[in-house]
C-alpha cells in the first residue's frame, strides 16, 4: 500500500531551512516483526515528549507514542523505537528533536526487501524509499534501526543473507545520500528453541557482516525475554533494545 502525504503537509516541510533540517534527527526503524513491535503497551509507553515525533498512516508528524508502526493495526504492539528516542534525547544538543520513521513489516524476508515484494500490502523497499525522501525533506537522517533475519532463517536465506544485508545496506544508503550511513543490526531473541540452531547462525552471519562494515554495529539481545511465544520480544526486553541501540548510535559521530 502507498501512502500519500497530504498538500499542505508537503508545503509545510519544502519551506523547511536547512539549518531546521539540521536541528531534526531523523532515525528509520526496519525490518520485521521484532522491529515492527509485538510488545504488550503500557501506560508509559504513551507519554509523550514534544521533542520526539514520529509519523502517522497518512504521513503527517505527530508526538510520539507506541505503537509507533501502523502497517499491521491487528498485530501493533510495542517496539524499540520510543525507548530509544527517549534515551537519545538526553545526548542530543537541546536545541535537536527526534523523528521516527516506521518501515518494518512482520513477516518479510531480505529477498523480499531486495525484490520490492508486495508483503502484508505493503511494498517493501518502494514504502522505505517514500519514507527515506520524507525524512531528508523534515530533517536530517542519522541512522537506521534494522532488526529482521527470522524470515531467513532456512536453508533458502542463509546461504546469501550477508550478501543481501550488504546488496540492501548499499541501496539504503544510496538512497539516504550518506555512504556512511550507521545501521544498526538487532540480534535475534535466544529464546526459539524449535529454531536455535537457525536463529544463532543468523546471528553469527550478523556478526560477520558487521565486521566488514564499520558504519554499522551489532545490538546484543541473547538476555532478553519474549513474549509467550518464543519468537517477538516482550515489551521489557524492546525498552531495552531501545536503550542499547541508543548506546550503540551514540558511538557514532551524531554532529
Amino acid at each position: 500500500m502507498k501512502y500519500i502525504f497530504s498538500l499542505v503537509f508537503l508545503c509545510c516541510i519544502s519551506s523547511l531551512s536547512a539549518q531546521d533540517k539540521k536541528k531534526t534527527w531523523v532515525f528509520i526503524l526496519a525490518g520485521q516483526s521484532n522491529m515492527a513491535g509485538r510488545g504488550a503497551v503500557e501506560a508509559e509507553d504513551t507519554i509523550t515528549n514534544p521533542r520526539i515525533r514520529t509519523i502517522n498512516k497518512q504521513g503527517q508528524i505527530v508526538p510520539a507514542k507506541e505503537p509507533l508502526h501502523f502497517y499491521e493495526p491487528t498485530m501493533a504492539g510495542l517496539d524499540c523505537g520510543l525507548s530509544f528516542a527517549k534515551e537519545m534525547i538526553k545526548d542530543c544538543p537541546e536545541d535537536v528533536n527526534i523523528l521516527l520513521i516506521p518501515a518494518a513489516v512482520g513477516g518479510s524476508n531480505i529477498r523480499q526487501w531486495l525484490g520490492d515484494s508486495i508483503h502484508r500490502g505493503v511494498r517493501l523497499l518502494s514504502n522505505f524509499k517514500e519514507k527515506m525522501a520524507l525524512a531528508k525533506q523534515y530533517g536530517t537522517i542519522k541512522g537506521i534501526l534494522w532488526h529482521q533475519g527470522e524470515g531467513d532463517a532456512n536453508e533458502k536465506g542463509m546461504p546469501v543473507y550477508k550478501e543481501n544485508m550488504q546488496k540492501l545496506f548499499g541501496i539504503f544508503r544510496e538512497e539516504s545520500g550518506k555512504k556512511k550511513l550507521p545501521i544498526l543490526l538487532g540480534e535475534l531473541g535466544a529464546f526459539n528453541l524449535n529454531a536455535a540452531k537457525q536463529f544463532n547462525q543468523i546471528n553469527q552471519i550478523i556478526w560477520e557482516y558487521s565486521s566488514t562494515d564499520k558504519h554499522t554495529a551489532v545490538i546484543a539481545t541473547g538476555d532478553l525475554g519474549h513474549k509467550g511465544d518464543n519468537l517477538h520480544f516482550n515489551a521489557a526486553g524492546q525498552r531495552e533494545m531501545g536503550k542499547r541501540y541508543a548506546a550503540a548510535m551514540l558511538k557514532f559521530k551524531m554532529h
